[in-house]
């Protein structure tokens, strides 16, 4: 494995500070919740991604002891251009607690495609996934035509299907990323057939959709969007989704949950994601811990 230059002490970039709408984020850092019960896998996590005052990076080992201390004691870190994907790959040869996904995020695919860089971002995707058993996730991978318009669909379907290609080929799991693309993610999906294990990343989908998903054999990964007051829609889809096919993520540091939604995201910060989740299935939160560890040991090939 060529990792040589990567540095895991510093992160691959800084997120924006001001949000969507325009307006300046709240980037201090949210206090540490109750503890849960039980430990629990955040499912997709950019520990390489900068996010708080003055650009101040909670740096993997920190975000990794204070995440231990309140239940969240493994985390699948995910690169989703090369640089982050390097890094994904090094950190989890350094911290017993990570594992790795690799990919180049659907958004970045025209990008790469009109640089007539595709085809060698992908090798180098292949040759990451390779190189170590630590590597255990394609991904994130899949659609966004929330940011890249229809001439760059095609791109992006080029992409996903020679991601797909690999995860099948390398027996790994699949992460799809879906941005108001539910309908091309599911044919294609099911025209170049459905890998053994397959994770629907930050679900964002409704009640048909995530039954549409499971039929496939999907888990459906819940961030903090679940807790937002105008969610309902997406706590609906979790209520009808198997208590074996839910799984918990940050997507840090984006989509903070409930009451600190906006502000910078991390690990440590699941156990407000993982009680809500519980009401809305109606469990008890031990109960509910115990499936999403259960559920992401199958999802991503067994323990770590």
């Amino acid at each position: 494995m060529s990792t040589d230059g990567v540095e895991v002490e510093r992160p691959t970039r800084e997120r924006a500070a001001i949000g969507e709408d325009g307006r300046s984020r709240d980037r201090s850092r949210p206090a540490l919740p109750d503890p849960l019960p039980m430990s629990v896998v955040d499912a997709h996590c950019h520990l390489d991604i900068a996010d708080g005052e003055d650009g101040n990076w909670l740096g993997a080992a920190e975000a990794i002891k204070l995440a231990s201390s309140v239940g969240v004691t493994r985390i699948v870190q995910v690169g989703c251009d090369l640089p982050g994907a390097l890094w994904a790959v090094e950190a989890a040869q350094q911290y017993p607690n990570l594992i790795a996904g690799v990919a180049l995020h659907p958004n970045e695919a025209p990008r790469l495609q009109a640089a007539g860089e595709l085809d060698n971002a992908l090798a180098e995707i292949e040759r990451l996934a390779k190189s170590s058993d630590k590597v255990r996730v394609i991904g994130e991978t899949g659609l966004d035509y929330y940011r890249t318009g229809e001439d760059g669909r095609a791109a992006q379907h080029e992409s996903f299907a020679a991601h797909i290609d690999l995860a099948k080929r390398l027996d790994k799991t699949l992460m799809i990323h879906d941005r108001d693309a539910h309908d091309d993610i599911l044919a294609i999906l099911d025209r170049e057939g459905v890998p053994d294990r397959l994770v629907m990343h930050c679900f964002s989908g409704d009640t048909e959709f995530a039954r549409e998903c499971v039929n496939r054999g999907a888990f459906l990964s819940f961030a903090g969007v679940v807790t937002f007051k105008n969610a309902q829609s997406l706590r609906d889809a979790l209520a009808v989704t198997p208590l074996d096919r839910v799984l918990v993520e940050t997507d840090a540091p984006y989509l903070t949950p409930s009451p600190h939604r906006g502000q910078p995201n991390a690990s440590y910060l699941i156990p407000h994601t993982v009680r809500k989740m519980a009401g809305v299935l109606n469990i008890s939160v031990a109960e509910l811990c115990g499936a999403l560890s259960d559920n992401a040991d199958r999802a991503f090939g067994g323990s770590w």
